[in-house]
Protein backbone atom coordinates (compact mmCIF):
# COMPACT_ATOMS: atom_id res chain seq x y z
CA UNK A 1 0.00 0.00 0.00
CA UNK A 2 1.71 3.40 -0.82
CA UNK A 3 1.70 6.15 1.59
CA UNK A 4 -0.20 8.48 -0.15
CA UNK A 5 -3.27 5.79 0.26
CA UNK A 6 -2.90 3.88 3.76
CA UNK A 7 -5.55 4.74 5.74
CA UNK A 8 -5.37 4.45 9.71
CA UNK A 9 -6.60 1.06 11.20
CA UNK A 10 -9.55 1.73 13.93
CA UNK A 11 -9.88 -0.85 16.15
CA UNK A 12 -13.70 -0.34 18.01
CA UNK A 13 -12.96 1.06 20.97
CA UNK A 14 -10.97 3.95 19.31
CA UNK A 15 -13.99 3.85 16.51
CA UNK A 16 -16.05 5.37 19.60
CA UNK A 17 -13.65 7.61 20.59
CA UNK A 18 -13.28 8.67 16.80
CA UNK A 19 -16.69 9.50 16.32
CA UNK A 20 -16.85 11.26 20.27
CA UNK A 21 -14.25 13.51 19.21
CA UNK A 22 -15.35 14.42 15.79
CA UNK A 23 -18.75 14.90 17.07
CA UNK A 24 -18.28 16.70 19.60
CA UNK A 25 -15.87 19.31 17.71
CA UNK A 26 -18.03 19.73 14.70
CA UNK A 27 -21.05 19.85 17.09
CA UNK A 28 -19.51 22.78 18.54
CA UNK A 29 -19.21 24.88 15.32
CA UNK A 30 -22.77 24.20 15.03
CA UNK A 31 -23.64 24.80 18.41
CA UNK A 32 -22.10 28.34 17.81
CA UNK A 33 -24.41 29.50 14.56
CA UNK A 34 -27.37 27.71 16.06
CA UNK A 35 -28.02 29.11 19.27
CA UNK A 36 -27.32 32.62 17.01
CA UNK A 37 -29.93 31.99 15.14
CA UNK A 38 -32.70 31.02 18.39
CA UNK A 39 -31.65 34.13 20.06
CA UNK A 40 -31.86 36.56 16.80
CA UNK A 41 -34.56 38.52 17.72
CA UNK A 42 -33.13 39.18 20.97
CA UNK A 43 -29.58 39.84 19.71
CA UNK A 44 -31.52 42.34 17.09
CA UNK A 45 -33.09 44.49 19.95
CA UNK A 46 -30.00 44.56 21.81
CA UNK A 47 -27.48 45.64 18.60
CA UNK A 48 -29.96 47.51 16.46
CA UNK A 49 -32.24 48.95 18.90
CA UNK A 50 -32.57 51.94 16.27
CA UNK A 51 -34.58 49.72 14.15
CA UNK A 52 -37.93 48.58 13.70
CA UNK A 53 -38.57 45.45 14.76
CA UNK A 54 -38.95 43.88 11.39
CA UNK A 55 -35.39 45.29 10.78
CA UNK A 56 -34.37 44.28 13.50
CA UNK A 57 -34.31 40.58 12.80
CA UNK A 58 -33.33 41.00 9.36
CA UNK A 59 -30.34 42.92 10.49
CA UNK A 60 -29.46 40.14 12.91
CA UNK A 61 -30.36 37.00 10.36
CA UNK A 62 -27.84 39.25 7.67
CA UNK A 63 -25.19 38.92 10.47
CA UNK A 64 -25.73 35.59 11.33
CA UNK A 65 -25.32 35.27 7.49
CA UNK A 66 -22.07 36.84 7.72
CA UNK A 67 -20.18 34.23 9.67
CA UNK A 68 -20.82 32.37 6.73
CA UNK A 69 -18.73 34.52 4.38
CA UNK A 70 -15.67 33.47 5.74
CA UNK A 71 -16.18 29.72 5.16
CA UNK A 72 -14.92 29.42 1.57
CA UNK A 73 -11.69 31.20 3.01
CA UNK A 74 -11.53 28.97 6.30
CA UNK A 75 -11.71 25.79 3.97
CA UNK A 76 -8.89 26.71 1.50
CA UNK A 77 -6.82 28.15 4.49
CA UNK A 78 -7.67 25.25 6.93
CA UNK A 79 -8.54 22.60 4.77
CA UNK A 80 -5.28 23.24 2.83
CA UNK A 81 -3.31 22.88 6.39
CA UNK A 82 -5.16 19.61 7.18
CA UNK A 83 -4.42 18.29 3.55
CA UNK A 84 -0.97 18.98 3.74
CA UNK A 85 -0.26 18.74 7.69
CA UNK A 86 -2.68 16.10 8.90
CA UNK A 87 -6.44 15.71 9.57
CA UNK A 88 -5.93 15.74 13.13
CA UNK A 89 -3.37 18.94 13.80
CA UNK A 90 -6.57 20.50 11.65
CA UNK A 91 -9.59 19.84 13.88
CA UNK A 92 -7.50 21.02 17.48
CA UNK A 93 -6.78 24.08 15.68
CA UNK A 94 -10.29 24.22 13.99
CA UNK A 95 -12.07 24.11 17.65
CA UNK A 96 -10.26 26.61 19.18
CA UNK A 97 -11.03 29.00 17.07
CA UNK A 98 -14.15 28.20 17.15
CA UNK A 99 -13.99 28.44 20.93
CA UNK A 100 -12.54 31.73 20.66
CA UNK A 101 -15.31 32.86 17.98
CA UNK A 102 -18.17 31.85 20.54
CA UNK A 103 -16.51 33.38 23.83
CA UNK A 104 -16.58 36.73 21.89
CA UNK A 105 -19.61 36.72 20.78
CA UNK A 106 -20.51 36.02 24.37
CA UNK A 107 -19.35 38.48 25.79
CA UNK A 108 -19.60 41.46 22.85
CA UNK A 109 -21.15 44.56 24.56
CA UNK A 110 -24.36 45.87 23.26
CA UNK A 111 -25.13 49.39 21.41
CA UNK A 112 -26.30 50.48 24.58
CA UNK A 113 -22.80 50.28 26.31
CA UNK A 114 -20.67 50.50 23.24
CA UNK A 115 -22.35 51.97 20.23
CA UNK A 116 -21.51 50.76 16.85
CA UNK A 117 -18.18 49.11 18.00
CA UNK A 118 -20.55 45.90 20.04
CA UNK A 119 -22.07 45.55 16.78
CA UNK A 120 -17.76 45.52 14.92
CA UNK A 121 -16.60 42.99 18.25
CA UNK A 122 -20.22 41.10 17.13
CA UNK A 123 -18.91 40.75 13.30
CA UNK A 124 -15.76 40.19 14.52
CA UNK A 125 -16.53 36.92 16.29
CA UNK A 126 -19.09 35.89 13.99
CA UNK A 127 -16.33 36.14 11.36
CA UNK A 128 -13.87 34.36 13.32
CA UNK A 129 -16.93 31.36 13.96
CA UNK A 130 -16.92 31.27 10.08
CA UNK A 131 -13.26 30.51 9.34
CA UNK A 132 -12.99 28.26 11.33
CA UNK A 133 -15.97 26.58 10.30
CA UNK A 134 -14.78 26.49 7.27
CA UNK A 135 -11.86 24.41 8.02
CA UNK A 136 -13.81 22.24 10.71
CA UNK A 137 -16.18 20.07 8.41
CA UNK A 138 -13.96 19.73 6.09
CA UNK A 139 -11.32 18.07 8.36
CA UNK A 140 -13.63 16.25 10.54
CA UNK A 141 -15.89 14.73 7.46
CA UNK A 142 -12.64 13.83 6.02
CA UNK A 143 -10.90 12.25 9.32
CA UNK A 144 -14.49 10.19 9.74
CA UNK A 145 -14.52 8.89 6.44
CA UNK A 146 -11.09 7.74 6.02
CA UNK A 147 -11.05 5.99 9.32
CA UNK A 148 -13.76 3.75 7.92
CA UNK A 149 -13.99 0.70 5.56
CA UNK A 150 -15.71 1.36 2.50
CA UNK A 151 -18.60 -0.91 3.74
CA UNK A 152 -19.18 1.56 6.92
CA UNK A 153 -18.25 4.85 5.56
CA UNK A 154 -21.86 6.03 5.28
CA UNK A 155 -22.48 4.97 8.78
CA UNK A 156 -19.31 6.87 9.88
CA UNK A 157 -19.59 9.95 7.72
CA UNK A 158 -22.79 10.45 8.73
CA UNK A 159 -22.13 11.25 12.68
CA UNK A 160 -21.08 14.83 10.97
CA UNK A 161 -24.62 15.46 10.51
CA UNK A 162 -25.45 13.96 13.67
CA UNK A 163 -23.47 16.30 15.48
CA UNK A 164 -25.58 19.22 14.10
CA UNK A 165 -28.82 17.72 15.80
CA UNK A 166 -26.81 16.69 18.89
CA UNK A 167 -25.87 20.42 18.87
CA UNK A 168 -29.41 21.46 17.85
CA UNK A 169 -30.73 19.77 20.70
CA UNK A 170 -27.80 20.68 23.46
CA UNK A 171 -28.97 24.96 22.64
CA UNK A 172 -33.02 24.18 22.41
CA UNK A 173 -32.70 22.84 26.21
CA UNK A 174 -30.12 25.99 27.03
CA UNK A 175 -32.51 28.61 25.40
CA UNK A 176 -35.33 26.59 27.35
CA UNK A 177 -33.85 26.63 30.89
CA UNK A 178 -32.80 29.99 30.08
CA UNK A 179 -36.24 31.08 28.94
CA UNK A 180 -37.67 29.37 32.14
CA UNK A 181 -35.51 30.28 34.54
CA UNK A 182 -35.18 34.30 34.11
CA UNK A 183 -37.54 36.74 33.37
CA UNK A 184 -38.20 38.56 29.42
CA UNK A 185 -35.93 41.51 30.82
CA UNK A 186 -32.96 39.22 31.93
CA UNK A 187 -32.96 37.01 29.24
CA UNK A 188 -33.01 40.59 27.09
CA UNK A 189 -30.35 42.06 29.14
CA UNK A 190 -27.84 39.15 29.91
CA UNK A 191 -29.49 35.93 29.72
CA UNK A 192 -28.58 35.14 26.11
CA UNK A 193 -25.04 35.20 26.91
CA UNK A 194 -25.64 32.59 28.80
CA UNK A 195 -25.34 29.79 25.91
CA UNK A 196 -23.20 31.26 24.33
CA UNK A 197 -20.28 30.96 27.16
CA UNK A 198 -21.41 27.82 28.06
CA UNK A 199 -20.46 26.90 24.71
CA UNK A 200 -16.95 27.01 25.47
CA UNK A 201 -16.94 24.96 28.45
CA UNK A 202 -16.88 21.93 26.25
CA UNK A 203 -13.62 22.39 24.53
CA UNK A 204 -11.44 20.50 27.33
CA UNK A 205 -13.42 17.25 26.69
CA UNK A 206 -12.84 18.03 23.04
CA UNK A 207 -8.85 18.33 23.08
CA UNK A 208 -8.25 15.43 25.14
CA UNK A 209 -10.92 13.26 22.78
CA UNK A 210 -8.83 14.65 19.73
CA UNK A 211 -5.15 14.18 21.33
CA UNK A 212 -5.33 10.82 20.95
CA UNK A 213 -6.88 10.39 17.67
CA UNK A 214 -4.96 8.71 15.16
CA UNK A 215 -3.86 10.31 12.10
CA UNK A 216 -5.32 8.88 8.78
CA UNK A 217 -3.84 11.21 6.06
CA UNK A 218 -0.27 9.70 5.44
CA UNK A 219 1.13 12.67 3.23
CA UNK A 220 2.47 14.98 5.90
CA UNK A 221 5.98 13.44 5.49
CA UNK A 222 5.93 13.99 1.72
CA UNK A 223 7.34 17.39 0.77
CA UNK A 224 5.55 16.71 -2.46
CA UNK A 225 2.62 17.09 -1.20
CA UNK A 226 3.25 20.10 1.52
CA UNK A 227 4.07 21.82 -0.88
CA UNK A 228 0.89 21.78 -3.39
CA UNK A 229 -1.22 24.68 -3.25
CA UNK A 230 -3.93 22.81 -2.66
CA UNK A 231 -7.24 24.96 -3.24
CA UNK A 232 -4.96 26.00 -6.99
CA UNK A 233 -5.25 22.36 -7.07
CA UNK A 234 -8.61 21.58 -6.50
CA UNK A 235 -9.78 24.48 -8.93
CA UNK A 236 -7.49 23.07 -11.36
CA UNK A 237 -7.91 19.49 -11.96
CA UNK A 238 -11.20 19.31 -9.61
CA UNK A 239 -13.48 21.97 -10.68
CA UNK A 240 -15.76 19.87 -11.81
CA UNK A 241 -16.49 17.82 -8.83
CA UNK A 242 -16.96 20.82 -6.93
CA UNK A 243 -19.39 22.50 -8.86
CA UNK A 244 -21.49 19.16 -8.45
CA UNK A 245 -20.81 18.98 -4.98
CA UNK A 246 -21.40 22.65 -4.33
CA UNK A 247 -24.86 21.54 -6.13
CA UNK A 248 -25.30 18.61 -4.07
CA UNK A 249 -25.19 20.49 -0.73
CA UNK A 250 -27.20 23.64 -1.33
CA UNK A 251 -30.51 20.80 -1.24
CA UNK A 252 -29.27 19.63 2.26
CA UNK A 253 -28.04 22.88 3.59
CA UNK A 254 -31.35 25.37 2.40
CA UNK A 255 -33.41 22.20 4.63
CA UNK A 256 -31.04 22.16 7.58
CA UNK A 257 -31.12 25.85 7.93
CA UNK A 258 -34.70 26.12 7.47
CA UNK A 259 -35.94 22.89 9.31
CA UNK A 260 -32.90 23.43 12.14
CA UNK A 261 -32.49 26.53 12.62
CA UNK A 262 -35.17 28.78 11.17
CA UNK A 263 -38.22 27.30 12.75
CA UNK A 264 -37.94 28.69 16.44
CA UNK A 265 -38.42 32.27 14.87
CA UNK A 266 -40.70 31.31 12.59
CA UNK A 267 -42.83 30.08 14.98
CA UNK A 268 -42.73 33.25 16.99
CA UNK A 269 -42.92 35.65 14.33
CA UNK A 270 -45.01 34.28 11.96
CA UNK A 271 -47.25 31.95 13.22
CA UNK A 272 -47.39 34.02 16.20
CA UNK A 273 -46.11 30.50 18.48
CA UNK A 274 -45.33 31.35 22.22
CA UNK A 275 -40.79 30.98 22.43
CA UNK A 276 -41.59 27.98 24.02
CA UNK A 277 -43.06 26.47 21.70
CA UNK A 278 -40.91 27.56 19.02
CA UNK A 279 -37.83 26.18 21.23
CA UNK A 280 -39.59 22.64 21.66
CA UNK A 281 -39.63 22.75 17.74
CA UNK A 282 -35.95 22.94 17.95
CA UNK A 283 -35.95 19.96 20.66
CA UNK A 284 -37.67 17.84 18.52
CA UNK A 285 -35.56 18.97 15.30
CA UNK A 286 -32.44 17.96 17.19
CA UNK A 287 -33.57 14.97 18.63
CA UNK A 288 -34.94 13.97 14.89
CA UNK A 289 -31.15 14.49 13.52
CA UNK A 290 -29.19 13.08 15.77
CA UNK A 291 -31.02 9.78 15.62
CA UNK A 292 -31.89 9.92 12.23
CA UNK A 293 -28.35 10.62 10.83
CA UNK A 294 -26.82 7.37 11.56
CA UNK A 295 -29.89 5.52 10.63
CA UNK A 296 -29.03 7.27 6.49
CA UNK A 297 -25.77 6.56 6.49
CA UNK A 298 -26.36 3.15 7.53
CA UNK A 299 -29.24 2.80 4.36
CA UNK A 300 -26.54 4.57 2.42
CA UNK A 301 -23.78 2.20 2.89
CA UNK A 302 -26.69 -0.68 2.17
CA UNK A 303 -28.83 0.61 -0.68
CA UNK A 304 -26.39 3.37 -2.49
CA UNK A 305 -26.12 6.82 -1.07
CA UNK A 306 -27.90 8.23 -4.63
CA UNK A 307 -31.31 6.08 -3.68
CA UNK A 308 -31.28 7.09 -0.05
CA UNK A 309 -30.82 10.72 -1.41
CA UNK A 310 -33.48 10.80 -4.24
CA UNK A 311 -36.04 8.80 -2.41
CA UNK A 312 -36.26 10.95 0.47
CA UNK A 313 -36.08 14.42 -1.74
CA UNK A 314 -38.91 13.22 -3.74
CA UNK A 315 -40.72 12.76 -0.10
CA UNK A 316 -39.75 16.20 0.34
CA UNK A 317 -41.07 17.79 -2.14
CA UNK A 318 -44.09 15.76 -1.79
CA UNK A 319 -44.54 16.76 2.01
CA UNK A 320 -43.16 20.39 2.22
CA UNK A 321 -45.71 22.88 0.80
CA UNK A 322 -48.95 20.84 2.27
CA UNK A 323 -46.85 20.82 5.37
CA UNK A 324 -46.62 24.46 5.90
CA UNK A 325 -49.75 24.72 4.65
CA UNK A 326 -51.63 22.91 7.39
CA UNK A 327 -49.13 24.69 10.11
CA UNK A 328 -50.30 28.09 8.94
CA UNK A 329 -54.02 26.79 8.63
CA UNK A 330 -53.74 25.10 12.39
CA UNK A 331 -50.63 26.62 14.22
CA UNK A 332 -49.88 25.07 17.69
CA UNK A 333 -47.20 23.70 19.28
CA UNK A 334 -48.13 19.88 19.03
CA UNK A 335 -48.61 20.54 15.23
CA UNK A 336 -44.86 22.70 14.84
CA UNK A 337 -43.00 20.13 16.45
CA UNK A 338 -44.50 17.03 14.72
CA UNK A 339 -44.13 18.40 11.29
CA UNK A 340 -40.85 19.91 12.37
CA UNK A 341 -39.67 16.57 13.77
CA UNK A 342 -40.82 14.25 11.01
CA UNK A 343 -39.28 16.58 8.00
CA UNK A 344 -35.93 16.50 10.14
CA UNK A 345 -35.88 13.14 9.82
CA UNK A 346 -36.20 12.85 6.59
CA UNK A 347 -33.63 15.31 6.24
CA UNK A 348 -31.34 13.69 8.09
CA UNK A 349 -30.97 10.44 6.37
CA UNK A 350 -30.70 12.26 3.07
CA UNK A 351 -27.92 14.66 4.42
CA UNK A 352 -25.91 12.10 6.08
CA UNK A 353 -25.66 10.10 2.70
CA UNK A 354 -24.98 13.41 1.24
CA UNK A 355 -22.37 14.49 3.25
CA UNK A 356 -19.87 11.54 3.11
CA UNK A 357 -20.72 11.67 -0.60
CA UNK A 358 -19.04 14.94 -0.74
CA UNK A 359 -15.97 13.43 0.74
CA UNK A 360 -15.73 10.33 -1.88
CA UNK A 361 -15.35 13.16 -4.93
CA UNK A 362 -12.19 14.11 -4.23
CA UNK A 363 -8.65 12.11 -3.51
CA UNK A 364 -6.82 12.22 -0.49
CA UNK A 365 -4.31 14.68 -1.65
CA UNK A 366 -6.83 17.57 -1.65
CA UNK A 367 -9.72 15.81 -0.20
CA UNK A 368 -10.19 18.11 3.27
CA UNK A 369 -9.82 21.38 1.04
CA UNK A 370 -12.22 19.82 -1.83
CA UNK A 371 -14.57 19.14 0.82
CA UNK A 372 -14.65 22.09 2.82
CA UNK A 373 -14.53 24.28 -0.42
CA UNK A 374 -18.04 22.30 -1.82
CA UNK A 375 -19.16 22.90 1.75
CA UNK A 376 -18.47 26.01 2.27
CA UNK A 377 -19.92 27.55 -0.92
CA UNK A 378 -22.97 25.82 -1.17
CA UNK A 379 -23.74 26.79 2.94
CA UNK A 380 -22.29 30.36 2.52
CA UNK A 381 -25.42 31.64 0.03
CA UNK A 382 -27.94 28.72 0.43
CA UNK A 383 -27.62 27.92 4.28
CA UNK A 384 -26.00 30.92 6.24
CA UNK A 385 -27.83 33.33 4.17
CA UNK A 386 -31.54 30.85 4.14
CA UNK A 387 -33.11 32.82 7.34
CA UNK A 388 -32.29 35.93 5.54
CA UNK A 389 -33.40 35.22 2.56
CA UNK A 390 -36.71 33.41 4.26
CA UNK A 391 -37.21 35.98 6.36
CA UNK A 392 -37.05 38.64 3.59
CA UNK A 393 -39.31 36.61 1.00
CA UNK A 394 -42.31 36.24 3.87
CA UNK A 395 -42.14 40.12 4.62
CA UNK A 396 -42.10 40.74 0.73
CA UNK A 397 -44.73 38.68 -0.68
CA UNK A 398 -46.62 38.41 2.37
CA UNK A 399 -46.63 34.42 1.86
CA UNK A 400 -45.91 32.61 5.37
CA UNK A 401 -45.79 29.56 2.89
CA UNK A 402 -42.14 30.71 1.65
CA UNK A 403 -39.51 28.52 3.66
CA UNK A 404 -41.49 25.62 1.74
CA UNK A 405 -40.88 27.25 -1.85
CA UNK A 406 -37.43 28.37 -1.01
CA UNK A 407 -36.50 24.79 0.01
CA UNK A 408 -38.28 22.87 -3.06
CA UNK A 409 -36.38 25.08 -5.66
CA UNK A 410 -32.81 24.27 -3.31
CA UNK A 411 -34.02 20.63 -3.58
CA UNK A 412 -34.59 20.32 -7.12
CA UNK A 413 -31.46 21.94 -7.82
CA UNK A 414 -29.25 19.06 -5.88
CA UNK A 415 -31.79 16.53 -7.72
CA UNK A 416 -30.22 17.76 -11.08
CA UNK A 417 -26.52 17.86 -9.88
CA UNK A 418 -27.14 14.32 -8.63
CA UNK A 419 -27.93 12.87 -12.38
CA UNK A 420 -24.66 13.86 -13.21
CA UNK A 421 -22.80 12.06 -10.12
CA UNK A 422 -21.83 8.60 -10.17
CA UNK A 423 -22.43 6.35 -7.03
CA UNK A 424 -20.22 6.32 -4.56
CA UNK A 425 -21.26 3.68 -2.22
CA UNK A 426 -18.71 0.85 -1.46
CA UNK A 427 -15.64 2.74 -3.30
CA UNK A 428 -11.90 2.50 -2.36
CA UNK A 429 -10.98 6.24 -1.13
CA UNK A 430 -7.91 7.28 -3.49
Amino acid sequence: MSQATMVAKVHPISSARLIAACTIGNGLEFYDFIVFSYFATVIGKEFFPTHTPATQLLLALALYGTGFFMRPIGGIVLGGFADARGRKKATILTLMMMAAGTFIVGIAPNYATAGTLGSLVLVFGRLLQGFSAGGEVGASTTLLSEAATPANRGFFGSWQLASQGLAGLVVAMAAIIVNKSMSPEAVQSWGWRIPFILGVLIVPIGLWLRSALEETHANIDDPRARNIIVWREVFRAHWRQLIKGVCLVIGGTAATNVILLYMPTYAVTTLHISSQGGLMAGLAAGLATLVASPIGGYLSDRFGRKTIIVSVAIIMLALLYPSFAYLNAHPSIANLVMIVGGLAIFNAFAGAAGIVMLTELFPSTVRATGMALVYALGVTVFGGFGPFIVAWLIHATGSPIAPAYYVMACMVVTMIALYFVPETKGTILS
